[in-house]
């Protein structure tokens, strides 16, 4: 690892930080902690305990005692002294131990277990020439997560540290370790060239009776293609979107999103894989990450599949993609290869972007040229609306007044801009537009309603509200649910199958006839295209939902809206701009405009900017959460605006808090740290956290003993699909098959009455690919939002507090379990607030006072406050500000009792006296504001200068103490024998340089003989250094003072 250096011993520091800092250690650091190299060692050799196994910490038991030996070698022909052995620091506390002899194992004897003395530290020995001194160590740990100890061994002039990693780990996570270590997959980024092949056997078509219209190919244009592909930025898109460029601009975005997707797919091509025969017609290829859509497959694409033994030189083969099953594709290619192949061929294999969807975004942008301003630019220039309304009877008598009437504005509504109905999560959005689907469907029989969402769990959920609700009477023969090819048929509930059209579980859209009868059509935004494809006309639907409309991007938007949309149709979007936003590959097209939905977009015309109730309702009231787990959300992102409306208290859920031993039974969110460690296996590259979902395992089992909690109340949100495949493994294992596990998308618009949150990560070097592929939770405040307001009655989250809180909104999140005591689990990192107040050693370099949010030195320590009221501290304004005053006589005022003025407040007196003016009773005075009554000894003119012959310069606020006036109008001179109490403990010694110190314009010079008090309390910091500098530094254009402390050493490598 490295030396400590010399006489540092004794200084409580280490290579890797102070004491607590080995909780804080990282097992990946670049720094190399758990190894070493022989050649840059010597002369005494220490060998590292516990080594690697491929790159990760070796695993023990709860419970169980793991031992390691540790060698000390001397290589010298001289005698060396050890002075001793000790363990410097571990986390946990105490869960390791040193010894000379091997500890005995866990099934040991009594006899040995008697016999065994462990400590952690070993006296002094001399070391004889060429002589290995071998010493034990070993951890028993009593809790799954990472053990981790640093141990200090005491050579002569010289210190060395080692390192010391354990994973700690139950039945549960070692179920869920696999023996197949990760190795990237074969391969990837070379293109292969397939200048002739055998056609594949394509899947079912959509439609078996054939489209009426088939979408045109849109090619992208070879001129615009050569810009992108070169980063250039084509001049349409530099103009910025406009009514007249809308379609150029929006298809140029595609056109950048579709070239990076090729991009990103030829990255993905394989070299030398398997295929495995399934039954006689298909050959299954394993993709890894293919369930984080890395890369983005669906039924009906296709591969190029060539045999690298092949005799028949460039001969490839075409398979069509007919089924995906996790990280499996089906595929089916030419009846010759599938008669010739066996299992052990290999193969060079190259992926094919399917075009389908990016035809359909071409398709709907172009068609948008048949929509007016009122659709695509609405403002109050073109046409003041003006909705009549007539009153409600509602169906559902759940709904709010806001609720209410803006359903009474949507069936007022007659075509022109999109009506709006927006709102943070559990608002009751989707709930507010199912109202109006029903109120439409039973009291105005004529009209058609398309409803679309962005994903097919968001659409399923509009589909379930409509038919669910007893008094919503909607017959089956009338909803239908439209759903694309490419969805696997057991991807749908039983109790939808009824409302779906299908042929040999393959669904199917059915021809237009049937499509015409039916008066309510749930779909997703892609598969709306369908329905134009079958032949409907625009204008026959006469209202078009858009559910969870933030979630698509505007072209996305416009496959139902330009498709189908007539001048009378009534648009309505339903969302929330601070969730989830559409999903987009290519970082230039975001950020040039395809990353902003629709939604969010119309809030930038004047007519939704002011809440015109005639364009859109606010959704305020939240009826999901505990109050608690709403309010940093609510915070955050909506102003504090959310309204808690939920109606059962903490003594409806005690029974779930008592279960799962939270804290705070009036604050249902609970942290639970641990550090664990994020692996990967085989060839695919996505993480999953063995202790994590061992926790995970664990609360759930005891939120079980609650005979009325059901399996489906609960749900567990993580980003990374091998972390959801490891927790499902578990839980069917466990026979709680009905917890619903999935990553934040799965989840938007759904709920759960407990929500537990994995996070996976616990390392921080991998984040900013995390970031750049869309991955993980970190750097996304949308997918934050959305995950923490899931919950209806209990949040818990299970991860790294010291990854989470390199997050500034996962940061917030930890502070605020801290501070309402709802925290368990390993040492917390230094949070945001106390890192303000830690930059130097927790106190103020200049003063020594306890900084903003310090919790030493007279603050409240366990929940420490911005501006406490405890302890004679009535208001402790923040560090940093002005001051100018020079030193204070005695008494100090009461605010400060026994401690200094924080440092550059500005002030302008000399010496302050009792009592102080009663302006400001018990208060410094505030910079910059002037005054006349102080309570000084004599009154101050207004301009601040005192009357009579020793006055200082106008804009002096120092002066010399004697008998004459300095001429400069900030120096001074203090005589001899004064002193700048600082503190009234005399046993703290602080020596002041004679030359006099620096004070942000203001010089003072002090004599040899002045001193200054550094602490009161000693016990609040308890290794302060003795300030021992005999020099004071001298700046006109600084304002720091500070005597100068014995320097903390640091570490240097061997």
């Amino acid at each position: 690892m490295g030396s400590v250096r010399d006489g540092d011993w004794d200084g409580e520091y280490s290579q890797v930080g102070d004491k607590g800092d080995v909780a804080f250690l990282d097992y990946q650091d670049d720094r190399s902690l758990h190894d070493y190299d022989l050649l840059e060692e010597g002369p005494v050799v220490i060998s590292f305990p516990f080594p690697f196994i491929n790159g990760k910490p070796r695993s023990a038991l709860v419970g169980e005692t793991l031992a390691d030996s540790i060698t000390i070698k001397n290589t010298t022909g001289d005698s060396r002294e050890l002075w001793g052995v000790r363990i410097f620091s571990s986390s946990p506390e105490d869960s390791y131990l040193l010894s000379l002899m091997k500890p005995p194992s866990t099934d040991a004897d009594e006899e040995s277990h008697r016999r065994f003395v462990g400590s952690t530290f070993l006296e002094d020995r001399v070391l004889q020439p060429g002589q290995t001194l071998t010493i034990w160590i070993s951890c028993r740990p009593k809790d799954i997560g990472l053990q981790t100890s640093v141990i200090h061994f005491d050579l002569e002039e010289e210190k060395i540290e080692r390192v010391a990693f354990l994973l700690a780990e139950d039945e549960v996570s070692q179920a869920l370790f696999s023996a197949k270590p990760y190795a990237r997959a074969p391969s990837r980024g070379k293109r292969f060239s397939h200048d002739q092949y055998v056609a594949g056997k394509r899947p079912p078509r959509q439609s078996s009776h054939g489209f009426k219209y088939n979408l045109p190919k849109y090619l992208i244009p070879q001129d615009i293609r050569e810009i992108i592909e070169s980063k250039q930025v084509p001049d349409v898109i530099m103009e910025g979107l406009n009514h007249k460029d809308y379609v150029n601009f929006f298809s140029t975005l595609i056109v950048m999103e579709e070239i990076h997707l090729e991009e990103e797919m030829r990255a993905h091509d394989m070299e030398c894989v398997t295929m495995r025969r399934r039954g006689n017609h298909f050959l299954s290829l394993e993709v890894p990450a293919l369930a984080e859509r890395r890369p983005s497959l669906v039924v009906g694409d296709y591969i190029l599949a060539h045999l690298v033994t092949s005799q028949n030189g460039n001969q490839s083969y075409q398979g069509y993609i007919h089924r995906i099953e996790a990280d499996e594709i089906f595929l089916k290619f030419d009846k010759t290869l599938h008669w010739s192949h066996r299992d052990d061929d290999l193969y060079n294999v190259s992926f094919s972007y399917n075009r389908m969807n990016m035809r359909r975004l071409y398709h709907a942008v172009q068609s948008a040229e048949n929509l007016g301003p009122d659709i695509l630019f609405p403002s109050h220039s073109s046409r003041k609306r003006v909705i009549q309304t007539t009153p409600l009877r509602p169906l559902n008598q759940n709904i709010n007044r806001e609720q209410a009437h803006s359903v009474e504005k949507i069936l007022g509504c007659r075509g022109g801009p999109p009506y709006i109905i927006h709102g943070p999560p559990g608002t009751g959005k989707t709930m507010t537009i199912v109202e109006a689907i029903l109120q439409l469907y039973t009291y105005q029989r004529k009209t058609r309603i398309l409803v679309c969402a962005s994903s097919n769990s968001a659409a399923d959920h509009v589909l379930q509200k409509l038919f669910d609700r007893e008094e919503s009477g909607v017959r089956e023969n009338e909803l239908f649910r439209l759903n694309a090819m490419s969805r696997p048929y057991e991807d749908v509930k039983p109790e939808f199958i009824r409302f779906c059209f299908f042929d040999d579980m393959v669904f199917k859209c059915p021809p237009v006839k049937a499509l015409l009868r039916y008066k309510i059509i749930v779909s997703t935004y892609m598969s709306a295209s369908l329905l134009c494809a079958e032949g409907i006309r625009r204008g026959h639907f006469t209202h078009i939902f858009l559910d969870e409309a933030g979630q698509a991007s505007e072209p996305e938007t416009m496959i139902p809206i330009s498709n189908l949309c007539a001048r009378e149709t009534v648009i309505v979007l339903a969302g929330d701009p601070k969730q989830l936003g559409p999903v987009i590959y290519s970082k230039d097209a975001e950020s040039y405009g395809l990353g902003k939905s629709y939604l969010e977009r119309l809030f930038e015309c004047d007519n939704y900017t002011g809440g015109d109730e005639n364009y859109v309702t606010k959704l305020l009231r939240n009826y999901r959460c505990h109050p608690a787990i709403l309010k940093l959300p609510s915070d955050l992102f909506y102003d504090g605006e959310l309204i808690a409306s939920k109606e059962e208290t903490e003594e409806t859920e005690s029974t779930l808090y008592d279960l799962v031993d939270l804290p705070n039974n009036s604050f249902p969110v609970l942290f639970i740290g641990i550090q664990g460690c994020d692996e990967r296996e085989g060839s695919n590259p996505s993480w999953f956290n063995r202790i994590e979902a061992s926790k995970v395992v664990d609360i759930i089992r005891k939120l079980n003993n609650d005979i009325d909690l059901d399996d489906g109340d609960i749900g567990v949100i993580t980003p990374y699909r091998q972390q959801v495949l490891k927790l499902k493994k578990a839980f069917e294992s466990l026979d709680m098959p009905n917890v619903k596990v999935g990553s934040v998308e799965q989840f938007q618009g759904q709920e759960r009455r407990i929500i537990i949150i994995s996070t996976v990560r616990s390392t921080i070097k991998h984040n900013e690919f995390d970031r750049v592929h869309n991955l993980g939770f970190l750097s996304n405040p949308r997918r934050f939002n959305v995950a923490i307001t899931r919950a209806k009655s209990l949040l818990i989250i299970v991860g790294n507090p010291h990854i989470i809180n390199k997050d500034p909104h996962w940061d917030k999140l930890l502070q605020y379990c801290v501070e309402n005591g709802s925290y368990k689990g390993c040492p917390l990192p230094v949070l945001e607030a106390q890192s303000q107040a830690d930059e130097f050693g927790g106190y103020d370099d200049k003063s020594g006072i306890p900084n903003q949010y310090t919790n030493e030195s007279g603050w409240d320590k366990e929940n420490p406050k911005q501006y406490p009221n405890e302890d004679g501290w009535d208001y402790i304004p923040p560090p940093n500000q002005e001051w100018s005053g020079t030193g204070w006589d005695e008494p100090l005022p009461s605010q400060y009792p026994n401690e200094v003025v924080p440092p550059n407040q500005e002030c302008s007196g000399t010496g302050w006296d009792e009592p102080l003016p009663s302006q400001y009773p018990n208060e410094v005075v505030p910079p910059n504001q002037d005054y006349s009554e102080t309570g000084w000894d004599e009154p101050l003119p207004s301009q601040y200068s005192w009357e009579g012959q020793n006055v200082p310069n106008q804009s002096s606020s120092e002066a010399k103490w004697g008998n004459d006036v300095s001429n400069h109008s900030n120096e001074g001179r203090w005589g001899d024998d004064v002193l700048n109490k600082l503190s009234d403990d005399e046993n703290d010694d602080v020596e002041w340089g004679d030359e006099g110190f620096n004070h942000d314009f203001n010089v003072v010079e002090c004599n040899e003989d002045v001193l200054s008090q550094y602490l009161k309390d000693a016990e609040s910091v308890e290794d302060a250094a003795l300030l021992e500098s005999n020099e004071l530094r001298q700046s006109h254009n600084s304002s720091e003072v500070y005597p100068r402390r014995k320097e903390r050493g640091e570490c240097s490598s061997k």
